[in-house]
C-alpha cells in the first residue's frame, strides 16, 4: 500500500445503508442483553415492593426517552459517524471528544464485546457442560518482579473469543451482513420475550400482583434511598441505546430516521421491560425474588415447570448474541471518527474499497475485546468505567444547550421535545445516579477517572 492509498480510502468514506427498521432493531437488539433476565431479584433487595420494582422500571423508561429525544436533536443535525464523538467535540473542543473515544476502546466498547460473549457462553454450557467458564484447559503460574501469578483459560473464553472473531469478520465483510443478523436476532429476542410473557399470562400458575408501593412501611427517606439504588440498576439495563449515535452516518435519511428510531425503539424497550417484570412478580411473592440473580429462569420454573429453564437459557443466549454483534458494528465508528480527525492510529480511519467498512477499526476493537475475554479482567474495567459512562451521557445531553447557543445557525430538523424542560430532567436524574454512584462505589468511580485521565497526556501525544 502506498503512502497515497490511505487517503483515497478515507475519501470514499462510508455508505448509508440503514433503514429505519435497521436503526430501530440496532437500538433494541444492543440493550437487551441479559440485563432484564437478571436485574430485578437485585432491585428487590433495595425496594421490597412490587409497586415500587414495576415503578421503578417505568421511570427508568422515561428517563431513557428525556435522553433519547435530546440525542434524537443532536443526530439529526450532526448525522456522523461517532455520535457522542462529534457532538462532545463540536460543543466542548477536541479534547472531550478524544477522551470519550479514549475510554471508549481502552474498556467501555471492547469490555461490553467480552461481558456479552462470555455471558453467552455461559448460557451455551446449559445444554453443552463443557463450554462453561469452569472447565479449565490451561492453567499456569508466572512469576513477575518476585510475585507469583496465576493465570488460567477456561473452554468458555475459548467460545467467547470464537464467537468475536466471527461476528467481527461479519461486520468487517459488510454492513449489510451485519443488520442482517442484527435483524434476525433482534426480531428472534423480542418474539422469545414476547412468548414468555403471553404464556405467563395464558398459562402460567401464577399470583395475583399486589400493588401497594410501601408494604415494609418504610419512611420517605427508605424508600428514596432503594428507589435510587434500583434506578441505577435499571439504567444498566437500558444502557446502549445511545449507540445508534455511532453509526449516524450510515443511516439512510437520517434528519427523519435517527429521531424515529430511537422513539420507536425505547418505546418497544419500555414496554417489553415492563411486561417481562410483570410477569416475575405473577410468577413469585416478593419475598422469593430478593437476592435471586437469575430471577427468570426462577420465574419460568414457578411458571412453567422444569422443562421452562432451557427456554430462559436460550432467551439470554438470543439476546447476549444480538447485544454483541450490535456492538461490534456500533463500535468501531468512533476510532474511525477519531482517526479521521488524526486523533487515532491514521489506518483506523480507511474504509475498505469494496466493503464500505472501517475494516482496520473493527480489527482492532476485535484484538482488544480478545485481550480482555482472555485476561478476564474485563468485567472489573467495565464497572470502573460505568461512573465516567454517565457524566459522559450528561455532557452529551448538556451540549444541546451549547450547541443551540454556539450554532443557531446550524440546521435542526428535529428539535428536541420539551426543550428546555426534558433535557433538564434527565441532566438532574443522571446526575443523581451518578452521585448514588460514587456513594455506593467510591474506588471503581475514582479509578475509572484516573483511567479516563490517562488519555490527557495520549490526546497531546497524538494531537502531535
Amino acid at each position: 500500500m502506498t503512502d497515497n492509498e490511505p487517503q483515497i480510502e478515507m475519501k470514499q468514506g462510508l455508505v448509508r445503508q440503514l433503514g429505519l427498521f435497521d436503526s430501530t432493531m440496532i437500538i433494541v437488539g444492543i440493550v437487551i442483553g441479559s440485563g432484564i433476565f437478571l436485574t430485578t431479584g437485585i432491585m428487590a433487595k433495595s425496594i421490597p415492593s412490587t409497586g415500587l420494582i414495576l415503578l421503578a422500571w417505568i421511570a427508568g423508561g422515561l428517563l431513557t426517552f428525556a435522553g433519547a429525544v435530546t440525542y434524537a436533536e443532536l443526530g439529526a443535525s450532526l448525522p456522523e459517524a461517532g455520535g457522542q464523538y462529534v457532538y462532545l467535540k463540536k460543543a466542548y473542543g477536541p479534547l472531550p471528544g478524544f477522551l470519550f473515544g479514549w475510554i471508549s476502546f481502552l474498556v467501555y466498547i471492547p469490555g461490553s464485546i467480552a461481558a456479552l460473549a462470555i455471558a453467552f457462553s455461559e448460557y451455551l454450557s446449559c445444554f453443552f457442560p463443557q463450554f462453561s467458564t469452569d472447565n479449565m484447559i490451561f492453567s499456569a503460574d508466572f512469576d513477575l518482579f518476585n510475585k507469583t501469578i496465576e493465570y488460567s483459560v477456561s473452554m468458555g473464553q475459548i467460545i467467547a473469543v470464537g464467537l468475536i472473531a466471527a461476528l467481527s469478520t461479519m461486520n468487517y465483510l459488510g454492513v449489510n451482513y451485519g443488520k442482517l443478523i442484527q435483524n434476525f436476532f433482534t426480531l428472534l429476542k423480542i418474539g422469545a420475550i414476547t412468548a414468555i410473557i403471553a404464556f405467563g399470562f395464558s398459562v402460567g400458575k401464577g399470583r395475583a400482583v399486589p400493588v401497594s408501593l410501601n408494604p415494609m412501611g418504610w419512611n420517605f427517606s427508605q424508600i428514596l434511598l432503594g428507589f435510587g439504588v434500583a434506578i441505577v440498576a435499571v439504567t444498566w439495563a437500558f444502557d446502549g441505546w445511545n449507540y445508534i449515535s455511532f453509526v449516524a452516518g450510515e443511516i439512510k435519511n437520517p434528519k427523519r430516521n435517527i429521531p424515529l428510531s430511537l422513539f420507536s425503539g425505547i418505546s418497544i424497550l419500555t414496554v417489553l421491560y415492563v411486561l417481562m417484570n410483570y410477569i416475575y412478580m405473577y410468577a413469585l411473592p416478593i419475598g422469593e425474588i430478593q437476592g435471586e440473580v437469575r430471577i427468570a429462569e426462577k420465574a419460568a420454573l414457578a411458571l412453567f415447570g422444569g422443562d421452562a429453564t432451557a427456554l430462559v437459557a436460550a432467551a439470554v443466549m438470543i439476546s447476549a448474541f444480538g447485544a454483541l454483534n450490535g456492538t461490534i458494528l456500533a463500535g468501531p465508528r468512533i476510532y474511525y471518527a477519531m482517526a479521521k480527525d488524526r486523533l487515532f492510529f491514521r489506518r483506523v480511519a480507511v474504509v475498505h474499497p469494496r466493503f464500505h467498512t472501517p475494516g482496520f477499526a473493527i480489527i482492532i476493537q476485535a484484538a482488544w475485546a480478545f485481550f480482555l475475554t482472555l485476561s478476564g479482567k474485563y468485567e472489573q474495567l467495565f464497572t470502573f468505567v460505568m461512573f465516567v459512562a454517565i457524566i459522559i451521557w450528561i455532557s452529551a445531553v448538556l451540549s444541546v444547550f451549547t450547541l443551540r447557543k454556539k450554532y443557531p445557525q446550524l440546521p435542526r430538523p428535529y428539535k428536541t421535545w420539551g426543550y428546555p424542560v426534558v433535557p433538564a430532567i434527565f441532566i438532574v436524574a443522571s446526575f443523581g445516579i451518578l452521585i448514588n454512584t460514587l456513594i455506593e462505589k467510591p474506588l471503581e468511580s475514582l479509578v475509572g477517572l484516573a483511567l479516563t485521565g490517562l488519555g490527557i497526556p495520549a490526546y497531546f501525544l497524538w494531537k502531535k
